[in-house]
């Protein structure tokens, strides 16, 4: 590969990679019951990190809430569907693979299952036909697998226009690019559409916070750590609040 073509890969890789991170943010739009106060974050940078997640609510007051203003406005919801359900089936064959890493044999066949029945019979995956079969997703990355496997998510990040993320997320979504952006791209796309499907009441969130800085990111990492546990929580139970947020 000549020098030209490595350097168009790497900077493909990273911006995949960082875009990637924002749309994982935009996955916890919906988060479990997080109590904020048992959430445990690294979170060495954070002066920088407030400060770039401030620069972040402006950009997003002042252009992206617009722009989403703008799509729902103009396109039906059927065609949302579509390109929500045609992002999420970029996500099957590294979901496939990322459950493989966590010896999840069933995940993987479901994954490999969904992305050949949607990409065929779901006409590029346009339509989910694979879960009106019962095939329900479960999508995982290569950042949960590292989690599940004990590593630990790292200092917090937060990234320029892009959200939060952490250096462990940040190093699973450099690898996928590397092996193919194809899965990053379709979640790029997918966080768009669930940041538009939930755009009010993860704006209702920030505006009412004390700290928006801090919910947002007991958001995403409490998120990730439901995420790698497929749902089932390790800390006691205690008093729990609804957590949104953006990306």
């Amino acid at each position: 590969m000549d020098r030209n073509k490595q350097l168009r890969w790497g900077a493909l890789a990273l911006v995949g990679m960082l875009m990637s991170s924002g749309a994982t943010f935009a996955d916890s739009s919906k988060p479990p019951k997080i109590d904020d106060g048992a959430t445990k974050v690294e979170d060495p940078f954070e002066d920088i990190n407030r400060f770039t997640s401030g620069f972040n609510r402006i950009i997003r007051g002042a252009i992206i809430d617009p722009l989403v203003d703008g799509y729902q406005a103009v396109t039906p919801q059927f065609m949302q569907d579509a390109v929500g359900n045609a992002a999420a089936n970029l996500n099957e064959p590294a979901t496939a693979i990322s459950s493989l890493l966590q010896g999840d044999t069933d995940n993987a066949e479901i994954a490999t299952k969904r992305f050949f029945i949607n990409s065929t019979i779901g006409l590029g995956g346009v339509n989910d036909e694979a879960s009106e079969m019962g095939l329900e997703s479960r999508q995982e990355d290569l950042g949960q697998s590292a989690g599940y496997h004990g590593t630990e998510a790292g200092p917090h990040l937060v990234l320029p226009l892009l959200g939060p993320t952490n250096s462990r997320d940040l190093m699973g979504d450099l690898l996928t690019a590397v092996a193919s952006p194809l899965p990053l791209v379709g979640k790029i796309a997918q966080g768009t559409v669930e940041y538009s499907a939930n755009q009010d009441e993860i704006k209702g969130l920030s505006d009412s916070a004390l700290d928006p800085y801090v919910v947002e990111r007991n958001a995403y990492e409490g998120r990730r750590t439901f995420l790698i546990g497929n749902g089932v929580s390790s800390e006691p139970e205690t008093p729990q609040i609804d957590l949104a947020d953006f990306k």
